[in-house]
């Protein structure tokens, strides 16, 4: 008995020992931040967080070289890394320039690089010039009240935004504050310089380490696939396309769905990424509204179909840009440029498409299986006439209002007419100019 116990508790011992050396590893997960602050860098540091926690990560590492981009999207990332339960190193290589400085300062420790630089957070409008003073003091007050939570000098972060402050040894009036790699350690912006991630770790005394490196998910590369500007323009042209086409062969059902399909493919990905607002979806929506009412509703084609091109199409642009409702102070004039050009672009093609493929649908093999390609000719004794008397220059009475088409009512019967494309109101008197099939053409009378 004895023994049985003695090799029981020695099985414990042995499976204790085996558990804490699996602990004494630190998992280490690593992010990268290379491109500009936007709201796809913004969703990127959310997944990536949410999975360093499922990871069960101990330390994360944010391999950074970034130049900037939009506040807003700085902003919330930064108050991420600062409710981050877990220990947040930066690793700048080479550059974290103005929104990439407010975020490495959110974190706990900072590393650069030989030859890397951080700070020059003057906020800039599109043309490169500084951007108005609320702009500069929000971006002062969120500089110096995140180097105050991780412990680093409120003032020199401040100072990386405001040319009006001078500190002594430091920077002179007239100049931002941008530290090289000695000039961050020399006043406590960062820990030390190194080469890598394996020689971050080491500064920091880390030994026993699994490195893991975040990428994102099958189909989060689907949707930063969808948000091409090519892609887009490609998508474009088919909802534009797909609605053209169903609407010359209405019940067929095919091009409507691929505009559909189409169409959730360009507003998803981009709302993931918070680019599309709500009310930018909606002023889509209501121009569509606003084109199907001119087609089939009001007569011709005036205020509502134009307006409705028009908030269509810009509500297209407008998702495709970081702007704040009509602000575009913040927006790279590049960006403006690009997503106009793809909108457009995506236009043209779709007309290029109605018209050129238009032909090529109706002689398709798959237009054919779905299309009646049978033909009652005249000649083989079919006719769609069904009066029995000409009415060629009658005068009648419309009974419904003619938009062009509606109904007529002559000695007391009801007959199909329509109009050249003229607007008649009912109970109008019209005259008879031409029979074709069950319809009647016909005219306004002359009062």
């Amino acid at each position: 008995m004895s023994n049985t116990l003695l090799l029981f508790f020695l099985f414990q011992a042995a499976a204790v020992l085996a558990q804490t050396g699996n602990d004494s590893t630190t998992r280490v997960f690593v992010m990268e931040l290379r491109a500009g602050i936007d709201p796809r860098t913004n969703r990127y540091t959310e997944l990536a967080l949410e999975e360093a926690m499922e990871q069960n990560a101990d330390l994360i590492i944010v391999d950074m070289n970034t130049y900037g981009g939009a506040v807003n999207d700085a902003d919330e990332i930064r108050t991420r890394f600062l409710e981050f339960e877990k220990p947040i190193y930066t690793f700048i290589n080479k550059n974290a320039a103005s929104a990439g400085a407010l975020i490495s300062i959110a974190t706990d420790s900072i590393y650069m690089a030989t030859g890397a630089s951080i700070g020059a957070a003057t906020v800039v409008t599109q043309d490169g010039a500084a951007a108005p003073d609320k702009y500069q003091s929000y971006m002062r007050s969120i500089m110096r009240s995140t180097a105050e939570a991780t412990g680093r000098d409120p003032q020199i972060a401040e100072a990386m935004v405001d040319e009006t402050i001078e500190i002594e040894g430091i920077t002179e009036e007239g100049d931002v504050i941008t530290f090289s790699t000695s000039e961050a350690i020399e006043h406590g912006f960062a820990e030390a310089q190194v080469g890598s991630i394996e020689e971050l770790l080491q500064y920091a005394g880390i030994e026993d380490y699994e490195i893991i490196s975040y990428e994102l998910s099958a189909s989060e590369k689907i949707i930063s696939f969808f948000i091409n500007p090519i892609v887009s323009g490609i998508l474009i042209m088919i909802i534009l396309g797909g609605i053209y086409f169903e609407l010359q062969t209405p019940g067929i059902g095919f091009p409507i769905m691929a505009s559909l399909v189409a169409l959730i493919l360009y507003l998803v990905p981009y709302y993931l990424n918070g680019l599309a607002a709500n009310w930018e979806i909606i002023a889509f929506f209501i121009g569509l509204v606003l084109i199907a009412l001119e087609l089939f509703v009001i007569p011709g084609f005036g205020i509502a179909g134009i307006s409705g091109i028009m908030l269509s199409l810009g509500s297209l642009v407008l998702i495709m840009i970081n702007n704040d409702g009509f602000d575009f102070n913040f927006v790279p004039f590049e960006e403006v440029v690009v997503a106009i050009s793809t909108a457009l672009g995506g236009l043209m093609a779709g007309v290029i498409m109605m018209f050129l493929g238009g032909a090529r649908l109706m002689n398709s093999n798959v237009f054919k299986r779905v299309s009646l390609e049978d033909v009652q000719d005249r000649l083989q004794g079919y006719t769609s006439n069904f009066q029995t008397s000409s009415f060629l220059g009658k005068t009648a009475t419309t009974f419904t209002v003619l938009r062009p088409s509606g109904k007529i009512m002559i000695d007391g019967e009801i007959y199909d007419a329509y109009t050249r494309g003229d607007y008649i109101d009912k109970n109008s008197k019209v005259i008879v100019i031409e029979e074709s099939g069950t319809s009647l053409k016909v005219r306004k009378a002359e009062e």
